[in-house]
């Protein structure tokens, strides 16, 4: 079967199953915008749905299916297409519907980066036939500073996560009101559940626990084959770079030394450089796998010279690789906390953390300034009260920031702590 062919037949596929039936999600794209909007984040968190949400919002204001051109490029009978081929994509919707301007289409190319070349395609389809144009991408080509220079700095970026807990309320019909007691313990209890089977839509639809478990390791070997050793030559043995993955998801919300792990490796025998894991830490932060915290310091220098803390995109996924872990509640409080905070954050925002003798976990700096102290704790007590409001005080002498909270897993109060006033609250109320 002719390429054309295949686009013609993949284009009217998807406009019969118009309109899609989707959960909705907390993030809107633009429509009618004179861009090329992009769409980034980890594999299977949701960028498609995203674009059929958006497809589904132009139907109801009047865009008719036959206007839709929609190609997903992880279509096996894709894989050996060249860059000349990306014109057949016009050609097929032009015979399909020889008297529609392409000027009134909207174009979406799902995962798009798959495709060598895709950037120059894009970029002559909206200079001269199409202004709405969506692309998706989850790997280190749909970055934001490669694809601006790709794009010569025409493209309007959105990033997608997996769920937050009030999508992932949504996606399990579950409403409570935050007010009462017992819709408290309504969210205190999903809240619990949404800490271990985590936001990836699929995982979170799916009912049987032990698929939950086989959902979620596909996603990691697929990130590790494709889209690290694949996707970036890495020629190490792949059970090497599945180790080095391994212990920084088990050292997930601490400071965390590659050198430390370097040796570690190299004990065992396992032969490889240590400017090789940098690089890996890079690509699994590249493809949103890993997410990293610095240390919040006034020296360049320093913050460069310390490890830095990392966070993973999805706690759940980190629990079905490596075995539960007592401490893993907290893990996973603090990393929910941290995701929460990034999907907030604005391009001159940043997060670190505080350790100058005491931590706090996270230092919320916006433009230039520092404008929220957080710690976390999954409860406070006598044995840690002491600790948490002495990492958060010391902080906030050091950065000058008087906002400060406590997130907890389920409490709230106020604490008054040498004039400082420091809020306590339960995460599912962020």
């Amino acid at each position: 079967m002719e390429l054309r062919s295949i686009f013609q037949s993949v284009i009217a596929l998807h406009q019969e199953e118009l309109p899609l039936s989707l959960k909705n999600r907390k993030q809107l794209l633009p429509i009618n915008k004179d861009s090329i909007v992009t769409v980034t984040g980890i594999r299977r968190c949701g960028k498609s749905s995203l674009l059929a949400l958006t497809i589904n919002r132009l139907l109801q204001n009047g865009v008719r299916p036959e206007q839709i051109l929609y190609i997903g490029f992880d279509d096996e009978r894709f894989a050996s297409m060249q860059t000349s081929d990306f014109d057949e994509i016009l050609q097929a919707y032009r015979e399909m519907y020889p008297t529609q301007s392409l000027k009134d289409v909207y174009m979406f190319f799902d995962e798009i980066q798959l495709i060598e070349g895709w950037e120059i395609f894009v970029l002559r389809v909206f200079k001269n036939y199409c202004k709405h144009i969506y692309i998706t991408g989850s790997t280190a080509k749909m970055l934001s500073g490669e694809m601006a220079s790709a794009l010569r700095g025409w493209p309007d970026e959105y990033r997608e996560y997996p769920l937050s807990f009030d999508e992932y309320l949504d996606f399990k019909d579950i409403t409570a009101n935050r007010f009462t007691e017992e819709g408290a313990a309504v969210l205190a209890s999903a809240f619990k559940q949404y800490s271990k089977e985590g936001g990836f839509p699929q995982v979170v639809l799916t009912n049987v626990a032990s698929e939950k478990i086989k959902i979620l390791q596909s996603y990691f070997n697929t990130m590790l084959f494709r889209d690290m050793i694949e996707h970036y030559g890495i020629s190490a043995s792949p059970s090497v770079v599945r180790y080095f993955l391994k212990r920084i998801m088990n050292n997930i919300t601490k400071p965390t030394s590659v050198n430390n792990i370097y040796n570690e490796l190299k004990s065992q025998g396992m032969r490889v450089s240590k400017d090789s894991l940098y690089q890996w830490l890079d690509y699994a932060c590249n493809i949103f796998l890993l997410r990293k915290v610095p240390k919040y310091t006034a020296s360049i220098v320093k913050q460069n010279l310390t490890p830095a803390k990392y966070y993973i995109a999805d706690f759940a996924m980190r629990n079905a690789i490596l075995l539960p872990q007592s401490d893993d509640e907290g893990k996973a409080l603090e990393n929910i906390v941290y995701m929460t905070l990034e999907r907030n954050l604005t391009e001159e925002d940043q997060v670190f953390y505080f350790n100058e003798t005491v931590e706090c976990d996270f230092v919320v700096v916006k433009a230039d300034h520092v404008d929220q102290l957080i710690q976390v704790c999954w409860q406070l007590d006598d044995n840690n009260l002491s600790r948490e409001v002495g990492g958060i005080a010391a902080a906030s002498n050091y950065t000058g920031c008087k906002n400060c909270t406590i997130v907890t897993f389920n409490q709230q109060r106020t604490i008054e702590h040498n004039g400082l006033t420091i809020r306590v609250m339960p995460v599912w109320r962020m």
